[in-house]
């Protein structure tokens, strides 16, 4: 094997040999084995933990420490704190339109961020919770098979209703608390052409309902049902109704996709974040990779902010190749930096 090869795996040869002995640990936000999750470093795991989970909030919690908003960014965030008026972010792909969320979350502590990933599918409905109707239907089924019919806590009871209701990261930031979560509406421009107009009630007052737990809210205890909410805590609804008191602190972020409708337009206080500079690309680099990572890759970052000036790119393509070309060192690092880093509105 030549020198130039010695940092393959798959040397495309046709012969088997042993060469994943020699792959290097996953970069961490692709560590779905969360090794040195939750205790430190001896390689236990916290019992119920989510390693993976544990990692990406805490590359999210050093990002936020590290960020220092600009000027602009840091009026129109206390604008929105202050009006509790939804924010919405705007900007190109790794701009730190997520990472303002978590900035202001860690700083003000309010907790661990809700986060709503949007795709082309996503509705309000998935936003503010989910009835497993189907669930409730086939444990009844198998209760009444054993005999235990609609007895008090059996699947078939009223009081059974709240465990088969969860709230999505919109509902959990609804309920009532005295100060208000975080919560993140990642990628809005993703959705359909009626997402943005469904929020608009449910951002302008603060509350909705839940008809299931409505419905039989005089044959419960008190009104009340016992649900999940998206971080898996359990509250009690009273009437079927969630109603804020302290007004969350919403992100909205988009890659400009696509244009917004002017009623939502209206209810948010809009930011427009410009193209990341060196020491905020160097920050995002050394909170996912660390310090050595992020001054070896100084030059990398250099070639991507010179690049992104006439082309459209991502910050992940240059975390991908700093964590390669240091993980692996190849010997055609350079090539090999631009061949992860390929623009996103490449002519077809």
């Amino acid at each position: 094997m030549t020198e130039s090869s010695e940092w393959l795996i798959y040397r495309g040869a046709g012969e088997p040999h042993d060469g994943m002995s020699r792959l290097p640990p996953p970069p961490p936000w692709r560590d779905f084995a969360g090794r040195d999750s939750a205790d430190g470093g001896d390689g236990s795991r916290e019992r119920g933990g989510d390693g993976s989970r544990q990692r990406r909030l805490g590359a999210h919690r050093h990002l936020a420490e590290l960020h220092r908003p600009g000027a602009e960014e840091l009026e129109m965030i206390n604008a929105a704190l202050y009006l509790r008026r939804p924010l919405l972010v705007t900007g190109s792909p790794g701009a730190g339109k997520s990472t303002l969320a978590h900035s202001v979350a860690y700083e003000l502590g309010l907790g661990d961020v809700l986060r709503w990933s949007i795709v082309s599918r996503s509705a309000l409905q998935d936003g503010l919770y989910h009835y497993d109707a189907i669930a409730r239907l086939q444990d009844v089924q198998i209760a009444a098979q054993g005999g235990f019919g609609a007895a008090a806590g059996s699947p078939g009871s009223v009081e059974a209703i709240g465990s088969y209701i969860r709230l999505g990261p919109l509902g959990t930031a609804l309920l009532p608390s005295d100060t208000p979560r975080v919560l993140l509406i990642d990628e809005l421009d993703k959705s359909d052409i009626d997402l943005p107009n469904d929020l608009l009630n449910v951002l302008e007052e603060g509350e909705f309902e839940i008809p299931e737990l409505q419905r039989i809210a005089d044959r419960l205890p008190d009104g009340e049902a016992e649900v999940l909410t998206a971080d898996g805590a359990k509250v009690r609804i009273r009437d079927g109704r969630v109603r804020c008191r302290a007004f969350p602190f919403v992100v909205l972020t988009s890659n400009g996709e696509r244009d917004f409708p002017a009623p939502l337009l209206r209810r948010c206080i809009h930011l427009e974040l410009g193209r990341p500079d060196h020491n905020r690309l160097a920050t995002f680099v050394r909170a996912h990779l660390g310090d050595e990572a992020a001054r070896a890759g100084d030059d990398l970052i250099t070639r991507f902010l010179e690049r992104s000036r006439s082309e459209l790119l991502a910050a992940d393509q240059l975390l991908n190749a700093i964590y390669l070309t240091d993980a692996a060192a190849p010997p055609s690092r350079d090539r090999l930096a631009d061949l992860l880093i390929q623009r996103l509105d490449r002519p077809r």
